[in-house]
């Protein structure tokens, strides 16, 4: 990842394509991505660049056969070059400048959770296509204004909720819309942590990272490997200020799981409650590792969220960690990780060609995104998708903190006449990194 601030360099001017409304989406065209005499079309090739080089970011470049990685960047600028020797493409410390290339039609945006947000706008004005990773956004309305940058752009953006695109949950997902195992009444999800804080001694920096720009939005603190590293002891993943931790983690996929299935992307719960009165997170000294915090960020506060059609989800200790379990009139069926169970038995037994309900095969994710950046139609995990689905884990944060029950809006994005709750919607963000003005 590089440096934020507003999307200085050079400003795209590009003419646009109209498209119908519904499913599609309004499309700024990369002029390498229309054919001509001696040059493939999009049909072909899709330049891409890499906004973080880390461990996601490596997992994410098996591209299909249209995919070609052109550059990279990453303020630790030693990852960036090692995949420049790999994959012989170009390394930068400033993702600016990565979207500044002609030959750049889609980024990966595989960074920190507070660095998720920012780049994507930007390489959306840049007139990029954008692979988010989840969760979407750190705060809610940072979430919102992603979504209305990639609209006014005419952007796909895929969020990375990728058990979208795997076969085991689209069949769990089938089973259930196919209605066997009644109507759903409550979902069972695992009672993921809240994030919590540190306070750790300073140690050397290494030399080819810019701490600085890593801190990004959030006010500076001493380098520790032991924030740097996602999950070490205990790692960015599970510190306040820049993750929502694993309810927002691993939270992204079972809270996405559940608006999937229940066909509710296009919403939230109402009413969102917490045992266990307000939570005062746990701030570590020292390194350690994460399962102290983690019991005493989550048990004894588990949230119950409400949908207005009355269905009722319920973090338990017990609960399938990347999934949910859909509890009807008529059994239960519980989703994994790419694994379905049920009860009774025989309803995970159900062949696929039986249901109702049969959904689109789709099984690559990156492959999805592609697909739709030739078409310009939305990808499964849209923007919007990814931002209702984050918005639910933020609920599952906020109204621990605040240590009462709310009330949510998911029209208008806030809490009724609560100004302690709706103080949570977003975060300060220093300078130079505040989100630009659409």
């Amino acid at each position: 990842m590089g440096a934020g601030g507003r999307f200085s360099r050079r400003r795209f001017v590009r003419g646009t394509l109209a498209c119908a409304a519904g499913a599609l989406v309004p499309a700024f065209v990369p002029a390498r991505a229309l054919a001509a005499a001696g040059r493939p079309g999009a049909n072909e090739r899709i330049g891409v660049g890499y906004i973080g080089a880390g461990r996601r970011a490596n997992q994410l470049m098996d591209l299909p056969p249209a995919g070609e990685i052109v550059a990279v960047a990453d303020v630790a600028y030693d990852r960036a070059r090692q995949v420049q020797a790999e994959k012989k493409c170009r390394a930068y410390r400033d993702y600016r400048e990565l979207l500044d290339g002609k030959d750049i039609d889609a980024v990966f945006v595989a960074t920190p959770d507070h660095w998720h947000v920012l780049p994507s706008i930007h390489a959306c004005q840049a007139g990029k296509d954008v692979y988010v990773e989840k969760p979407l956004s750190l705060t809610i309305r940072e979430g919102r204004v992603l979504v209305d940058a990639a609209r006014k752009y005419g952007r796909v953006v895929q969020t990375g909720s990728q058990r979208r695109s795997m076969a085991g949950h689209r069949y769990g997902c089938e089973l259930v819309r196919s209605g066997l195992a009644g109507k759903i009444h409550t979902v069972a999800i695992l009672n993921y942590p809240s994030p919590w804080d540190c306070r750790f001694p300073e140690q050397p920096a290494p030399a080819d990272l810019d701490w600085n720009v890593w801190c990004g939005m959030t006010e500076p603190v001493p380098y520790h490997a032991d924030i740097f590293v996602q999950r070490s002891n205990p790692g960015w993943i599970s510190l306040q200020p820049y993750s929502g931790g694993e309810m927002t983690g691993t939270g992204a996929h079972g809270f996405d799981q559940i608006q999937w299935v229940l066909q509710l992307d296009h919403t939230g719960p109402v009413e969102i409650w917490a045992e266990g009165g307000q939570l005062k997170p746990v701030v570590y000294e020292q390194p350690e590792s994460r399962e102290r915090a983690e019991g005493l960020c989550s048990r004894g506060y588990r949230v119950r969220m409400k949908y207005a059609n009355g269905i009722e989800v319920r973090l338990e200790d017990n609960g399938p960690a990347a999934g949910g379990e859909f509890i009807g009139d008529q059994g239960k069926i519980r989703i994994g990780t790419n694994v379905v169970t049920s009860n009774p038995v025989e309803l995970a037994k159900t062949p696929r060609a039986e249901l109702s309900v049969q959904l689109p095969s789709i099984d690559n994710h990156i492959q999805n995104w592609f697909d739709c950046i030739k078409s310009r139609e939305k990808p499964i995990a849209d923007v919007e998708i990814g931002h209702r689905s984050a918005i639910v884990c933020h609920l599952g944060n906020i109204v621990r903190w605040v240590g009462r029950p709310l009330r949510w809006d998911p029209e208008k994005e806030i809490f009724p006449g609560d100004d302690a709750a709706n103080a949570y919607l977003d975060r300060p963000r220093r300078k130079p990194y505040e989100l630009p003005s659409l």
